[in-house]
């Protein structure tokens, strides 16, 4: 255990603090058993480690932080250490990397129900299952999605400044005030396309050389080791899974033919649309549909896109399509807070109220101009006016 608090303490001590992610406001932290659920490289660690170090410092020796990948438990049980940690007086345990332990949601029930004295904060991959028949953690945690970085969140962490973020209301209501002020102290354009190609995942500020390296080990990752592990994916079907990853990556954007895809993947048709709403899941892509109440196993999606443009980069650096990228890049921002859906006669609509048309910047009024509650989406424009709304104003959703 004595490794354990020595490499949780050095941990902490060089744990920058200059940018803290929005979500650590969001927290209920005084919640006996919180979970965080989010992809790969999204900034989990980092979160927990920032808590710690701003809000319990006073607190360090009642506090512990683990990473269940540490090879100490290969041969430890977690059961064992959290009994020694709470005799020894421990009161905050924050857990990393929870579904790298076996049968992990039971064991965390078990802590949860034995030592009411202790607060656990746990992080995992997306895939967690919260609700399962021997371990139903639903009715004891408070879960939390974890996305990567906003737009607004880029430019904070680049630029060392502080911009707010809007509810959708207010900047329906404002965005031609909104996008002036934002734009007299930087100039959008300057990084909103670097944002595009690297700025979704908080690593990029690491080594940026190296960032499509590790985006793609996340990948990798995730398909050949979470999707087969927590989902039971035939590990013989990856590579074709990265060929359609490829193709939604290049699409403009990508309508499914259900039929097609199983004969081309060589997999039948129930098997595909299960294997997508695990991609889904995993935050690989994003599902577009008409209706997305009561979504299954089984419903075919309309169109898919890539998770978040990085992702598109990443795959098919010269193939991107614009179109594309702009509509991934206004569903990423907007789906982490609200609801959309594509739409008959635009190509979204947000809380199934308000109707969006992407495009660029001579993007034309004709879709919307019998619609109420319509407007433009127009990239390359730094203001907004008339009803059309700069495409760069959305990453500042969250």
């Amino acid at each position: 255990m004595e490794q354990l608090i020595e490499k949780y303490r050095k941990k902490i001590s060089q744990i920058p603090i200059s940018f803290v992610r929005s979500l650590m406001q969001e927290i209920n932290w005084d919640s006996r058993l919180i979970i965080i659920k989010g992809a790969r490289g999204v900034g989990k660690t980092t979160l927990l480690l920032q808590y710690i170090k701003l809000y319990l410092s006073s607190k360090l020796n009642s506090t512990l932080y683990i990473s269940l990948d540490n090879l100490w438990f290969s041969e430890n049980k977690l059961t064992d250490l959290v009994d020694v940690f709470v005799k020894r007086g421990g009161k905050y345990l924050f857990i990393d990397e929870v579904h790298k332990y076996p049968q992990w949601s039971l064991v965390i029930k078990n802590i949860y129900d034995d030592y009411p004295e202790l607060k656990l904060v746990v992080t995992g991959s997306s895939l967690l299952e919260i609700l399962n028949a021997r371990a139903d953690l639903s009715r004891r945690a408070i879960v939390y999605s974890m996305p990567g970085l906003s737009f607004r969140e880029f430019l904070n962490m680049q630029l060392e400044l502080n911009f707010k973020h809007y509810f959708l209301q207010d900047l329906l209501k404002n965005y031609e005030e909104i996008s002036k002020d934002i734009s007299l102290k930087i100039k959008p354009f300057q990084y909103f396309y670097d944002y595009l190609k690297y700025g979704y995942y908080p690593f990029f500020k690491e080594q940026l050389e190296l960032f499509y390296i590790r985006l793609e080990e996340i990948v990798n990752m995730i398909l050949e080791i979470e999707l087969p592990q927590q989902r039971k994916v035939n590990i013989a079907y990856i590579n074709k899974i990265k060929q359609l990853l490829q193709i939604i990556a290049q699409s403009s954007p990508f309508i499914p033919n259900i039929s097609k895809l199983s004969t081309h993947i060589g997999i039948n048709r129930e098997t595909l649309l299960t294997y997508l709403f695990y991609l889904n899941e995993a935050n690989l892509i994003n599902s577009a549909y008409k209706d997305s109440y009561g979504i299954t196993f089984l419903k075919k999606p309309e169109k898919l896109y890539l998770e978040n443009t990085n992702l598109m980069y990443a795959l098919c650096e010269k193939n991107i399509n614009i179109g594309n990228a702009r509509e991934t890049f206004f569903f990423n921002q907007v789906k982490n807070k609200y609801t959309i859906e594509l739409s008959k006669s635009t190509d979204f609509i947000v809380e199934k109220y308000y109707s969006f048309e992407i495009g660029g910047k001579n993007k034309s009024n004709i879709q919307i101009k019998d619609l109420k509650n319509a407007f433009i989406v127009a990239d390359d424009i730094e203001y907004g006016f008339n009803n059309r709304i700069p495409l760069w104003l959305f990453g500042f959703l969250y």
